[in-house]
């Protein structure tokens, strides 16, 4: 059971950046609200999966990629979730759309990319409970320890106040493509690992 919970939440991942790239591509933002939280739900299940599959002298960067991966979980939840219910039915004045407005890079926003920025480091150190069986994995660890380098862009960027409601809305989008780029292979790969774990 423990080897399926964690393949089939690689494989709901795969499916949910999928459609969140899709979604981006379509300018369909509710919807990619929407996948952004499935990838939020997997990823959990994911880092679980390593933590649970991990030798004992790496259990604890397991146990720190879970803990990680489940802030993430609630700044994301937060963030889509208003947008999908607060933000989407409600009139909101202008000041609390600023604030509360994901498409107005207020403070709903930065909290996003402070939730990515988390997952950063869940990622890193789900890499660091694998050891390398086969090519496969080698790829794996390192596409998941690089992910941690994106922490610090995250991390500084609202610092910065880098990005700006009027700036062109095909920055993001391309930023976000470029993610899922990255991450699709995690997923896949994933799935992999953890078809070929025993309990």
């Amino acid at each position: 059971m423990n080897q399926k919970i964690s393949a089939c939440s690689s494989a709901v991942n795969f499916i949910a950046v999928l459609c969140f790239a899709i979604s981006m591509l379509l300018g369909l933002d509710d919807s990619s609200y929407f996948f952004s939280m499935f990838i939020a739900f997997s990823f959990v299940a994911m880092t679980c999966g390593y933590a649970y599959f991990a030798e004992t002298d790496v259990k604890l960067a397991g146990f720190v990629s879970v803990a990680f991966s489940a802030i993430y979980a609630a700044i994301i939840l937060l963030v889509y979730f208003a947008q999908l219910t607060t933000v989407r039915f409600n009139h909101l004045t202008q000041q609390a759309a600023a604030l509360l407005d994901f498409q107005q890079c207020g403070l709903l926003f930065n909290y996003d990319l402070l939730g990515y920025g988390v997952m950063s480091l869940a990622a890193f150190f789900a890499g660091l409970t694998i050891k390398p069986q086969a090519k496969t994995e080698q790829w794996l660890k390192y596409l998941l320890m690089v992910h941690g380098v994106f922490f610090i862009s995250c991390f500084t960027v609202p610092m910065l106040d880098v990005f700006k409601a009027d700036h062109p809305k095909w920055i993001g989008i391309a930023v976000l493509e470029f993610w899922c780029l990255y991450f699709c292979p995690i997923s896949i790969l994933s799935f992999l690992h953890f078809s070929n774990c025993r309990e």
